[in-house]
């Protein structure tokens, strides 16, 4: 889709503005969820969208949706209604299989708990979404191709001399960087990073923040980071905050 324009909360998003392409678009998002008896509101219309090359954060108190969010937009859970939209391609109504491809292919996922395979080292853990994809006869044959890749990424990470080591065996932010790794090995077209720095230390988490930075700048990657810290969002190119499962401008 060359031209699109969403009035989103009586404001118009163009994507042919001087600020980018839309890359990532969110038209009116709720989202609800069962607890007991009760239905518990979660988004309540949400609009927003991510303009592509750009760092965003957002951010939130605890409750206030935007994990709920950010899992929406990687298409992990589906809206009760509302629309999510990538590259002008409606994405929240795809099937299974298809969201599946589409997060392998070209949305990167980071999270606050790092979700390592701990009977996998390190490389197999960055090498895990291409394991994933490929048939065993498409990864053996490429299998030297795949593993150079994946030790570049590591190195780019600072992690080549822990390539061989367990999950167990590594620190937070060691773990935290082994899973941008994975997340990267794709070559995906936007990094979606729930709470990347919510486990680790101050050091490790500036060390992180700086990687997601280097990357969006190097790698041309769209990131979207949700925190809590607004030290954290202040390092991004735009922050939203989300107050009561609305977007507040």
């Amino acid at each position: 889709m060359e031209h699109i324009i969403l009035n989103m909360n009586k404001q118009i998003y163009d994507e042919r503005e001087n600020n980018g392409a839309l890359q990532l678009v969110a038209v009116d998002l709720h989202k609800s969820y069962r607890k007991g008896k009760l239905t518990v509101p979660v988004l309540k219309g949400v609009n927003l969208g991510v303009r592509e090359g750009e760092m965003l954060a957002i951010v939130g108190q605890s409750g206030s949706g935007k994990s709920t969010l950010l899992h929406l937009l990687g298409t992990l859970d589906s809206p009760d209604s509302g629309s999510i939209h990538f590259d002008g391609q409606r994405i929240d109504s795809l099937s299974g299989g298809q969201r599946d491809l589409l997060r392998n292919q070209f949305i990167g996922m980071v999270f606050q708990f790092y979700h390592l395979i701990p009977e996998l080292t390190t490389i197999e853990n960055v090498l895990a979404p291409i394991m994933i994809r490929e048939s065993v006869w498409g990864y053996l044959s490429k299998r030297h191709q795949y593993r150079k890749k994946a030790s570049e990424l590591l190195d780019r990470v600072g992690l080549s001399h822990r390539i061989r080591h367990k999950p167990n065996e590594l620190s937070g932010g060691e773990m935290q960087r082994a899973a941008i790794a994975r997340a990267l090995i794709s070559d995906p077209q936007i990094l979606l990073a729930d709470e990347p720095t919510g486990n680790l230390d101050l050091n490790s988490a500036r060390e992180v923040l700086q990687l997601l930075r280097e990357l969006n700048h190097e790698k041309k990657v769209t990131v979207v980071m949700v925190t809590h810290d607004l030290s954290i969002a202040q390092q991004a190119d735009r922050v939203i905050r989300l107050i009561d499962g609305c977007v507040m401008r």
